[in-house]
């Protein structure tokens, strides 16, 4: 159209009243830990900028919320968090703060892979595969890119109380409303759990997101999510997400190769975090110092975890920046034991890529310390 013209009808316009449709606005997003917010980010590139919630340098498990953070809540359209046993204060705030906002919990999303909590803080290595690993990732690479298109085949197994072994198992997802994002208008995109999801939350390790795997499940449910919330940014959601998913299929090789050397060095952690990052790489996690990490150690959980480090041969033993690393001199003191330090949740990570600076520094610090001769 000649420039006339386009100045013409602007005028015409303006001298109507009416007005050139405005693009739609992005929602608001809301991520509650580092991880998450990272994987978030990664989908949302070039459109808007989630707000990460929780400071990544205080443990989630025992966070009290700002009020600026409340008010975050509040103004969300978007919100998405890991489950009840991480983020234990979202549960109550999400209910009286983001009535209106779209929740998403990423525990519940269909495909995921679960493993039930370990008691007692002693536990026996995971074994390793390299044709396991393999195929996995590129079932559920291939698990994910259908996911629009084959939902009804995402039914997943919750836990059976009954049996505590160790196997990878996943949620059941025979009820509709769980399935990661609310369909339902009457509830204003809010989830809604049921008793029977609440009752399956503590026998469910939580610590989801050091699995790549996962990672990639949670990418395309995010992106599922925002182009519905979002439709007229959908083609740009699910662009960053098909990325961002072949990125975290490249990332786990790359965690495998660079974990080899050292995947059957046993160690210790602060607490039990890093039990599906142990299982995707086969590693030789035997232990944690505390079962409760809030907690004080007690004499005899101390004694309980010095015979656990010699009997096992640990080479390692793993302080979190999150809490106070006195606990783990402590146990380690005469023992030989080497002292490293590993961060589940990234507070020290920045950068584009944060979910995979924050798996590399964990891999990059087990074989600092498990190394060392």
């Amino acid at each position: 159209m000649p420039r006339f013209s386009l100045i013409a009808s602007s005028l015409l316009l303006a001298g109507t009243g009416i007005q050139p449709a405005a693009a739609q606005e992005p929602p608001r997003v809301i991520a509650s830990i580092a991880p998450v917010w990272a994987l978030v980010a990664g989908v949302t590139e070039g459109v808007t900028e989630p707000v990460l919630l929780m400071d990544p340098t205080i443990s989630p498990h025992d966070y009290s919320l700002r009020p600026s953070e409340g008010q975050a809540l509040q103004d969300a359209d978007v919100v998405f968090w890991v489950g009840p046993q991480i983020e234990q204060v979202l549960p109550d705030a999400l209910d009286a703060l983001a009535g209106d906002a779209h929740v998403v919990r990423l525990s519940l999303v269909p495909g995921v892979t679960a493993l039930p909590v370990r008691e007692g803080g002693a536990y026996e290595p995971h074994v390793h595969s390299h044709h396991d690993h393999g195929d996995d990732m590129h079932d559920e690479h291939e698990h994910a890119d259908h996911d629009e298109d084959e939902d009804d085949d995402h039914h997943v197994h919750e836990h059976d109380d009954d049996d505590h072994d160790h196997d990878v198992h996943e949620h059941d997802d025979e009820d509709d409303d769980h399935d990661g994002h609310e369909h339902d208008d009457d509830h204003d995109g809010h989830e809604h759990e049921h008793e029977d999801d609440d009752h399956h939350d503590g026998s469910v390790d939580m610590h989801m997101w050091l699995d790549p795997v996962n990672a990639i499940v949670w990418t395309d449910a995010i992106a599922t999510t925002l182009a519905e919330v979002d439709p007229a940014h959908a083609d740009a959601y699910r662009a960053n997400a098909g990325a961002q998913m072949a990125d975290l299929e490249a990332l786990s090789g790359e965690l495998d190769t660079l974990l080899a050397p050292v995947r059957d060095r046993p160690f210790l952690v602060f607490h039990d975090a890093y039990q599906y990052f142990e299982a995707r790489f086969g590693l030789a996690g035997v232990g944690s110092i505390t079962i409760h990490p809030d907690l004080p150690l007690s004499p005899e959980r101390i004694y309980e975890v010095r015979e656990r480090l010699v009997a096992t041969g640990a080479v390692c033993v793993f302080a979190e920046p999150q809490f106070d690393q006195h606990r783990v001199a402590v146990v380690t003191e005469d023992t030989g034991a080497e002292i490293g330090v590993l961060d589940p949740i990234g507070g020290t990570v920045e950068g584009p890529r944060t979910y995979q600076g924050i798996l590399l520094t964990l891999a990059h610090s087990l074989v600092d310390c498990l190394g060392r001769e």
